[in-house]
């Protein structure tokens, strides 16, 4: 049983493909990439929210845009992503022979696409599904409204369809272990490819396509070279970015899973914020502009406060509605400008309420 098991998740010196280790590994390498620079934002906008705080709003875009920069430059140079050149792999048509040749231009942008749109849509969607829970727990809708019966019926079926994802995906793994499959992921099966091996010649065609262009630049019209120049300078920042990657993968996978528990993540943020100064005294005439010179009134709507609610980042106390909808759309705080999420509100509850 032992050698059957060997042979299933092992090949032998002539296969190129891939076993099931090698194909987990690159896929678990992007996947700690993003939380720790996802952390690595988060700290920056802590130590300085008016300049970095555009960072950590747009974090999913920005991370969206360097990884599909990333993507293009090792799918036209290695034919293959960025983690998958990593772990010596690449990307052929299916039912190709395996030598090296530039993926056909239907399977080069499914790839591209499918790398990049689909990782970012389920943050998203993730996102949104948190969102709406909270909403639902804190009755921010009117629960008769039809887009509040349509949002709970989105969440009870979310848990179904993420089980029905995660199940394909298991499923793909299991036929490729026991070699039943060619791929061990759906999305390589929606893009008409396959994994395998890198070999010598890959290497030598890899290093031939970085010497064509300089060859050839005495011949350009006007146009093809600034076409060249820009194509250079868009590979050159992907190159610098993934060799840094490559430098400190290990540092960031390090990072995500010492910042992998979310309370304690969220404990960490809480205590490193610096203090803030105590706000000045609302009868003075030097009272801060953002402040009314009311303690009772809401610094956002400028009323008496309705369900009074402090922000953890910074102490200062708003209407719940208030404070819920403009930390949901700016995730900073009203007065002090501190990144806050939705998990840093607190509810407070006097005696007589």
């Amino acid at each position: 049983m032992a050698e059957r098991g060997a042979h299933i998740t092992t090949a032998s010196a002539g296969d190129d493909r891939p076993t099931i280790f090698e194909v987990v590994a690159q896929e678990s390498l992007m996947a700690a990439v993003r939380p720790a620079l996802h952390h690595v934002v988060k700290v920056l906008a802590e130590s300085n929210p008016a300049r970095y705080g555009t960072l950590w709003r747009w974090f999913d875009e920005l991370y969206m845009l360097l990884d599909l920069l990333l993507q293009q430059h090792y799918l036209s140079w290695a034919n293959a992503s960025f983690s998958e050149n990593f772990y010596g792999l690449k990307r052929v048509k299916v039912g190709s022979t395996g030598a090296h040749c530039p993926l056909p231009r239907k399977q080069y942008w499914k790839s591209l696409l499918l790398l990049v749109l689909v990782p970012y849509l389920r943050v998203k969607l993730e996102k949104l599904v948190s969102r709406l829970r909270e909403e639902e727990d804190y009755s921010i809708q009117n629960p008769t409204s039809f887009r509040k019966r349509l949002y709970k019926a989105f969440l009870a079926s979310y848990p179904f369809v993420r089980f029905s994802w995660e199940g394909l995906f298991l499923f793909y793994q299991l036929r490729y272990i026991l070699w039943h499959g060619r791929h061990h992921s759906p999305l390589l099966g929606l893009a008409g490819v396959q994994l395998a091996r890198l070999t010598l010649d890959d290497l030598k065609a890899m290093e031939k396509i970085t010497e064509k262009p300089t060859a050839r630049q005495a011949a350009m019209s006007l146009s093809q070279r600034v076409r060249c120049i820009m194509k250079k300078a868009i590979g050159g920042v992907a190159f610098s970015v993934s060799s840094s990657l490559s430098l400190g993968v290990f540092f960031l996978q390090f990072l995500e899973w010492w910042y992998s528990s979310e309370n304690q993540e969220t404990l960490k943020s809480l205590n490193t914020l610096p203090v803030p100064s105590p706000p000045l005294h609302f009868e003075l005439e030097t009272y801060s502009p953002l402040l009314p010179k009311l303690k009772t009134v809401c610094p956002l709507c400028r009323k008496v406060r309705v369900n009074d609610t402090a922000l953890g980042t910074s102490g200062y106390v708003f209407c719940y509605r208030c404070a819920y909808y403009y930390v949901k759309n700016h995730q900073r705080c009203p007065v002090s400008g501190y990144p806050t999420e939705l998990q840093h509100l607190i509810r407070l509850y006097t005696p007589d309420g």
